[in-house]
């Protein structure tokens, strides 16, 4: 097989062995979500072990979309940020079903699709004020963040203040540090160890963050520190291989969506929300780790952006059919990249071995949260940064953005944040007469609009 006239290697001034090391170097910084996926979308309800397979399924197959849509160096997987709307907003905070939030993905992904095929998708990106897409990067970096440390047990329910930290001392005198208190201490540790292999440009050091957590609480597990009690939720850190190795079956997840909500007004808020963070987070990235491989052309597109976003959007909807949440291109894709991945043969190296990962399940599913909290947490920081591309000389830019950014964290929800940001932004604009030299789009109105109602009504 030619992989060079499949590929255009050396059109790319690549070679196999540098694709193939850019696939692993990918591959192994997002590795983490299928440790991470299951643990968040467990919490809506769902089979964990039919998670892991959709999400090592869904990843495969829309990773390999990319490489034959758009030849570019680029790998999908269920996007965070997406994944904890789907949980916390949707599911708990909403009261949806999980069944009726993944009928939420499969027919944005739909939607997605005929966007991608027209250039609806560029109005409505072009619409969006520049500062406002920074301002959600930023929130859902928050919003991960605090998730992060709730599932860490760092951050707990208290009633004077909402919430609090964790009381170590409570612990002990409840007599509780072996079970709960020993896993926020490794939760803490793990934050600080996954800090130090970014600071020292480790390659994977998010994921070997979350392997090195995991290995010092097992060691705790041996030495009796940590003492598993399965009626309070502390389990067993081994991983099980007592059903030799098998994939975990999909059936309780699969083809499980329920469009009874279709035609509610909430139906449409939550599709537009799954919509614009799946679409943004696309764009961003796309974006993002193009410039960095040098692959936009002189007016700062990407030449071949259809054929991405198409592979974004269709892998969407078959994750939703297999049972996850929003498959996106993902910014770690800028790892390989880096290593001088250029071309779809990069993203076809980090499909293989997440289907080859499908048959490590026993592995990934007895990672627990305590070690993917940290994980949460530095890629909370790492989409954070985006504050810095904010004009915050600007009031009716900054204070807007502000908006978007505080209410995602404080408010438990990607979408609120969403319409806070446009709802604000389009008033302050227009009251303080800045509306018409800003050439604020009619679709901005028009959203703005619908978020106002949607307030009023629902």
């Amino acid at each position: 097989m030619n992989l060079d006239k499949i590929f255009h290697l050396k059109e790319h001034h690549t070679d196999v062995k540098t694709e193939v090391m850019a696939g692993i170097t990918t591959f192994m910084t997002m590795a983490y979500i299928l440790a991470v996926n299951p643990n968040i979308l467990e919490a809506s309800g769902m089979d964990r072990g039919a998670v892991f397979t959709a999400t090592a399924l869904a990843s495969f197959i829309a990773t390999c979309l990319m490489a034959l849509l758009s030849n570019y160096p680029f790998v999908l997987a269920p996007g965070m940020g997406l994944n904890a709307y789907f949980a916390y907003t949707v599911v708990l905070g909403m009261g949806y079903s999980w069944q009726q939030a993944l009928a939420a993905v499969f027919i944005e992904g739909l939607i997605f699709i005929l966007l991608s095929l027209t250039n609806v998708r560029e109005a409505i990106f072009n619409a969006i004020p520049m500062n406002l897409k920074h301002a959600v990067s930023v929130g859902i970096g928050l919003f991960i963040a605090f998730i992060g440390m709730q599932n860490a047990k760092i951050v707990v329910n208290n009633d004077a203040t909402l919430v609090g930290i964790f009381s170590f001392k409570g612990s002990l005198s409840s007599g509780t540090f072996h079970t709960e208190g020993i896993t926020v201490l490794l939760a803490l540790i793990g934050i600080l160890i996954t800090a130090v292999l970014l600071v020292k440009n480790v390659k994977g050091g998010i994921l070997w963050g979350i392997l090195i957590t995991w290995g010092l609480g097992i060691l705790c597990q041996f030495t009796g520190i940590y003492t598993p009690n399965p009626e309070a939720g502390f389990f067993s850190l081994l991983p099980d291989f007592s059903h030799g190795i098998s994939i975990p079956s999909m059936a309780p997840t699969f083809m499980k969506m329920d469009f009874s909500i279709v035609f509610s007004l909430d139906f449409i808020v939550i599709m537009f929300a799954f919509l614009f963070v799946d679409m943004f987070d696309t764009l961003g990235t796309l974006i993002g780790v193009a410039s960095k491989a040098e692959m936009l052309d002189k007016d700062g597109k990407l030449p071949k952006i259809k054929g991405a976003l198409l592979a974004d959007s269709i892998g969407t909807s078959v994750g939703a059919v297999c049972g996850t949440s929003t498959v996106t291109t993902f910014v770690e894709s800028a790892s390989g990249v880096a290593e001088g991945g250029r071309t779809g043969l990069t993203s076809i190296v980090a499909a293989i071995l997440f289907a080859l990962s499908l048959f490590l399940s026993p592995i990934f599913l007895a990672i627990p949260s305590f070690a993917t909290a940290p994980a949460l947490i530095i890629v909370g920081f790492l989409m954070l940064t985006s504050v810095t591309k904010i004009d915050f000389s600007d009031m009716t830019e900054a204070i807007p953005a502000f908006m978007a950014i505080i209410a995602m964290p404080f408010l438990y929800s990607i979408s609120e944040g969403i319409s806070l940001g446009i709802i604000s932004y389009v008033i302050i604009n227009l009251v303080t007469g800045k509306a018409k030299e800003k050439k604020i789009s009619v679709l901005m109105y028009v959203l703005a609009v619908l978020f106002i109602l949607k307030y009023i009504l629902l």
